[in-house]
């Protein structure tokens, strides 16, 4: 456990420079704005891309993966959109929270660390979590806020989704990827180190942007961004340990790096949702600042526990 935690601790530490630079203002908002957005369109995709044309889709696309993946996080979903209910929200805000109760910080914060820990046969297992994530996690909460204000679905909403999907460079990196490694294109020795370059950004920028827009995070509805910590950290690792380990015949490498992946904190990406339907954003920006700073010590457990497998 001590040494997997100083593995993780450099990871953490760099969010902890970013979070001083934002909190001192010394990088402001619109800075941490136009870094994320250089680390999602460019220095991720690089190196999505570059990881996905080495491997085959066969290397990536498991059906009983997905499933058990599905399963412990849907069970998840259900028991956060129940409590939500119970508690009075309505359908929107619940779908909200019951995507800060499973949905982790993959793209930022996992794939880099992860594939650096867990070596180099995590990045198949990740984009792979990281692909259900955008595909149907992604799609249903756009989905149940849309329907909810409609009050009917229709047309319209599955092209927001589509477009969404289509417009998501993650997705587009992944797909481009694949393609150039299922035909066998060779990939130019100047390209190749134009994308090691570019990509080997992702990893220091995708931390320090997460610590510097953790700066403007706010800690207002405190029990309940609690609750989905605590969701997010403990219960959806549980669930998906579950549905990997005894229902579904999942390789125990492979099922360890779904696990891990579970146990990373709230991603950023509910927070850009939630304020742009301007559905409980205050909320959400609690969970992410809650669940990153407990994740210092959850995550290197969770490791610590998955390498032993």
């Amino acid at each position: 456990m001590w040494d997997i935690f100083l593995k993780t601790l450099p990871f953490f530490m760099l969010i902890g420079v970013g979070y001083g630079a934002g909190r001192t203002r010394f990088f402001t908002p619109e800075a941490t704005a136009y870094l994320t957005k250089f680390v999602f369109y460019f220095a991720l995709s690089a190196m999505l891309f570059r990881f996905s044309a080495n491997l085959s889709l066969a290397d990536i696309l498991n059906w009983p993966f997905v499933f058990a993946y599905l399963a412990g996080t849907g069970a998840v979903y259900i028991v956060a959109t129940i409590v939500a209910m119970r508690r009075g929200a309505r359908v929107a805000e619940a779908a909200v929270e019951a995507q800060c109760a499973v949905i982790g910080n993959v793209g930022f914060l996992g794939i880099p660390m992860l594939a650096l820990l867990l070596g180099e046969r995590a990045v198949g297992p990740i984009m792979l979590v990281l692909a259900v994530d955008l595909i149907v996690f992604g799609s249903l909460i756009v989905i149940l806020i849309t329907g909810s204000r409609d009050g009917r679905m229709s047309p319209k909403i599955l092209v927001t989704v589509a477009l969404g999907l289509i417009k998501n460079p993650m997705i587009v990196s992944i797909v481009l990827g694949l393609i150039v490694s299922a035909n066998a294109i060779p990939i130019p020795v100047p390209i190749n180190e134009f994308l090691t370059i570019l990509g080997g950004a992702a990893t220091p920028g995708a931390l320090f942007a997460i610590g510097a827009s953790l700066a403007s995070k706010s800690a207002e509805r405190v029990i309940v961004a609690g609750w989905l910590s605590v969701c997010k950290l403990v219960l959806h690792p549980a669930a998906v340990a579950i549905a990997a380990l005894f229902v579904f015949d999942i390789d125990p490498y492979a099922a360890g790096v779904m696990i891990a992946a579970a146990a990373l904190p709230v991603a950023g990406n509910v927070y850009i949702i939630a304020q742009h339907y301007g559905v409980a954003p205050a909320r959400v920006s609690a969970a992410i600042l809650f669940s990153t700073m407990a994740s210092v010590l959850t995550v290197s457990a969770v490791i610590a526990w998955v390498t032993s497998f």
